[in-house]
């Protein structure tokens, strides 16, 4: 009992391997975007079609993937998801036209997407209730890793002529260890050979599978069969609250808010890049050392809270520092810089880019180094989503601030930080690690799958509402209602989401079944969430 279970290491390789493929996969179009658009000739329309299409791949495999999870396991879906991502690979690698990257993107997509759904339940099902919220947040601290490590290759294989082949080559790596992780891990739950195999990584805690198990259609998630539309309900507040409070849309100001406290040029790009990315990873991390002890409804909640008051506090201070807010598409000034390609939108000159890409799904998007040099206006790209605008807090050669004015530009670099940490330690992780426990085993991946697919469609919803919100309400306005919005997670999260740590998947489930939670917001939660009672997990059901 002293020493780790044998296999529990290959558990957390699957889940960490699993989200730096994820999220290389994410990021490493923002390195390779400038290459192949001087190889290509590409216009900025392309240049959103390419980008956009690994989103679509995506949200594609959103909609089938819980069939294909349910249907053939969770371990042949990941399997199946390396096979698909090697092929778009293979296809990125060797691409010759438009044509074929943009196949290569959209396979890519739906194998990271497929196989995010499924590590995270493969991964739940394997461990035990002490180590399932460590493991499953592997998978985001994997994401995090990932994207730094695109950067580290792109900026490597800048200089390397046609370096873009050998960037999207690369992502092949990490999916052929995971699988040779998976050929020694079990199927699965589902077989007996298999779940002999799961009782020491479970602690005994498995429960028996196979006749007497109640089977369940797609339409039962919407119904009060064992309290289905509860789990619905939790599920899709969840992702959906994810993406509303407008995560990936604030990150895209983080290369102004950098600029605007004295980081000028290129050392701002990179600040936003890599510093972002260790406060993300940092703050991950530390969601996996309290996801098991403070719980999954501690961090969720303390996580909304800090989001809603930074994300308020860029708002105030926008209101007292304005920024100009003009669309951008990448661009090339020369053949040495990336610059911003001269597009028309229409708009007044004098608006300058800074280009900060950023994710959905668990969903963190990349940041993107691009220097600020146009002056003209155009259309931004961003690696998994449309185009969201990106802001400019003065010229390059503007005086220094006053020192009022720079009291409150640090401020917002304070709150942008919070901001980020507070995602990654609490919505970012936390989300599919719930999603991953509340659903019975014969349905979780249709249901994982269904509420995956929300996420990316809110995503996509966010993204391209962005442009129409900040000419409607104003870039002050749109943080605060962002802010408004995760007071209301907030209250969601207070009221409907359960507390699970600690619990196996079978307690979880009984505990679903015979506790109804409250409908309405007029009815309370203790704040410790549902109170779980303990039960006998070893005789069928």
């Amino acid at each position: 009992m002293g020493r780790p279970p044998p296999l529990l290491p290959l558990c957390a390789s699957v889940s960490l391997l699993g989200g730096l493929t994820f999220g290389y996969e994410l990021a490493v179009i923002s390195g390779a975007l400038l290459p192949l658009q001087l190889d290509f000739g590409l216009s900025c329309l392309e240049q959103e079609v390419l980008v956009g299409s690994l989103l679509l791949g995506a949200l594609l495999a959103s909609l089938v993937g819980g069939f294909l999870i349910d249907r053939y396991g969770r371990k042949q879906a990941i399997l199946g998801s390396n096979v698909v991502l090697l092929a778009g690979s293979l296809s990125l690698g060797l691409a010759g036209s438009l044509a074929w990257l943009v196949l290569g993107r959209l396979a890519a997509g739906f194998a990271i997407s497929l196989s995010a759904m499924a590590c995270c339940i493969y991964v739940s099902e394997l461990v035990g209730p002490r180590q399932r919220g460590v493991m499953v947040s592997l998978y985001e601290a994997g994401i995090t890793v990932g994207i730094l490590l695109s950067y580290a290759l792109n900026y490597a294989l800048a200089a390397v002529p046609r370096g873009w082949r050998h960037m999207f080559g690369w992502a092949a790596a990490p999916a052929l260890l995971q699988s040779l992780s998976l050929l020694i891990l079990p199927a699965g739950t589902g077989d007996a050979a298999a779940h002999r195999d799961l009782i020491p990584l479970q602690g005994g805690e498995a429960t028996e599978q196979g006749l007497g198990r109640p089977r369940y259609s797609f339409l039962d998630l919407f119904r009060e069969r064992d309290n289905m539309r509860g789990r619905t309900t939790v599920g899709l507040g969840l992702v959906l609250f994810q993406q509303l409070t407008g995560q990936p849309n604030v990150l895209s100001y983080a290369s102004t808010i950098f600029h605007s406290v004295g980081f000028r040029g290129e050392s701002s790009a990179v600040l936003a890049s890599v510093g972002l990315g260790a406060v993300k990873v940092a703050a991950t991390l530390t969601a996996m050392g309290l996801v098991d002890r403070a719980g999954r409804r501690a961090l969720l909640l303390a996580g909304c809270a800090l989001m809603a008051l930074s994300v308020s506090g860029i708002g105030l201070v926008s209101f007292a520092v304005p920024m100009d807010s003009g669309p951008s598409c990448l661009a090339v000034s020369n053949a040495t810089r990336p610059l911003n390609l001269p597009g028309d939108s229409g708009l007044p000159t004098g608006f300058s880019s800074h280009p900060l890409s950023t994710t959905s799904e668990n969903q963190e998007e990349p940041v993107s180094p691009t220097p600020e040099k146009t002056k003209r206006p155009s259309r931004a790209g961003n690696p998994t989503a449309p185009p969201v605008p990106v802001l400019r807090t003065g010229s390059p050669a503007a005086p220094s601030p006053a020192p009022e004015r720079a009291l409150l530009h640090w401020t917002a670099l304070v709150c942008m930080m919070v901001f980020v940490s507070a995602f990654s330690f609490g919505f970012g992780p936390v989300t599919w690690l719930v999603l991953s426990e509340i659903y019975p085993a014969e349905i979780r991946g249709r249901a994982f799958a269904f509420c995956s697919s929300f996420n990316w469609a809110a995503n996509l919803f966010i993204s391209l509402s962005f442009l129409d919100l900040i000419g409607s309400i104003g870039l002050s306005w749109t943080f605060l209602l962002y802010g408004l919005t995760a007071v209301l997670g907030l209250g969601f999260i207070y009221v409907f989401v359960p507390e699970t740590k600690g619990q196996s998947l079978a307690e979880i489930d009984q505990q679903f079944q015979r506790r109804r939670f409250p409908p309405s917001f007029g009815h309370r939660q203790s704040t410790s969430g549902v109170q779980y009672s303990r039960i006998k997990a070893s005789a069928a059901s």
